[in-house]
């Protein structure tokens, strides 16, 4: 992942004149009383994040890096192992969203500019936004995807997979259990992780999208036998990741990752060579910073 601001290229903002646009205004709201179970539910649901509101005005995010951390990636599982002694039915249906709220991400306000959401965005590391009104209600919320999709036409021709992707790529094993993948993504920061066979190839790619789905849609809860959730945690990876990847090649234009990434609904694209080994992943930030950088 690259570091740092690019230096905006003013013709992109030419593209499209306001945030209002852009954000989508179909939010799902919780409460901070919410039990997490429920809030998993309606992420499964495609909500790759929940806005949280307190007598109409906004409260928080919760997100799906919140709770990998809180199912076993990171500090909030201590919440799991000593309020609720591992007892997954307890962790999900007594606990509430307030415990895995992010309570001041990073937020733009719907008079403000298309420029500075997306320096926002980039400067913060921020994949969603919370569009609000000056008065704290909630008007939407933009999403990396979202600026993709509407900027995908100024994608330059003549740049590769090669020039845009982040390399090296943090990777799984496919014999890693879920509870290693979790960590691994709580400790670097990244919501997907490749996995890769003995030789470095690619056979699949787990993400935090797809580890709440397993949790939301129950489909993970029931693999425990006993009610503990140290069972589901030692799952092999193999049980949830995503075998039908979206790939290019080294030498792919960028236009066509873009178009594969929009077509197939997914935030990022890995990178092989022709043995199949994984060179790199181009993902929805990669795409906005070859997108903005000056020609």
């Amino acid at each position: 992942m690259r570091e740092g601001v690019p230096n905006f290229d003013d013709r992109i903002f030419q593209h499209i004149k306001e945030l209002e646009v852009i954000a989508k205004k179909d939010v799902k709201r919780v409460s901070p009383i919410t039990p997490i179970m429920r809030a998993l539910e309606e992420m499964a649901r495609s909500y790759r994040s929940l806005v949280v509101t307190s007598t109409d005005l906004f409260a928080g995010l919760v997100t799906v890096m919140k709770v990998v951390n809180y199912l076993g990636g990171g500090d909030l599982f201590q919440l799991v192992e000593r309020k609720h002694k591992y007892n997954i039915y307890s962790a999900l249906n007594r606990e509430t969203v307030e415990s895995i709220t992010e309570k001041n991400p990073v937020v733009v306000y719907v008079d403000e500019s298309i420029r500075e959401a997306l320096m926002r965005m980039i400067v913060y590391g921020a994949g969603i936004l919370p569009v609000l009104k000056r008065s704290g209600e909630v008007y939407g919320i933009v999403t990396e995807h979202d600026f993709v999709k509407y900027l995908a036409g100024t994608v330059s021709i003549g740049l590769r997979a090669r020039d845009c992707m982040s390399s090296p790529v943090i990777t799984v094993n496919e014999g890693t259990n879920l509870k290693k993948a979790l960590e691994t993504m709580v400790h670097y920061g990244f919501r997907r992780l490749p996995v890769v066979n003995d030789e470095g190839v690619v056979s699949g790619i787990i993400t935090a999208v797809d580890i709440v789905k397993g949790f939301g849609t129950h489909d993970l809860i029931e693999r425990s036998q006993s009610g503990d959730i140290r069972e589901v945690l030692a799952l092999p990876i193999t049980n949830i990741m995503v075998r039908d990847v979206a790939i290019a090649h080294l030498e792919d234009d960028l236009a066509h990752v873009v178009s594969t990434m929009l077509s197939r609904n997914v935030s990022s694209v890995l990178v092989i060579d022709e043995e199949g080994v994984l060179k790199g992943i181009v993902t929805e930030r990669d795409v906005l910073y070859a997108i903005l950088a000056p020609k």
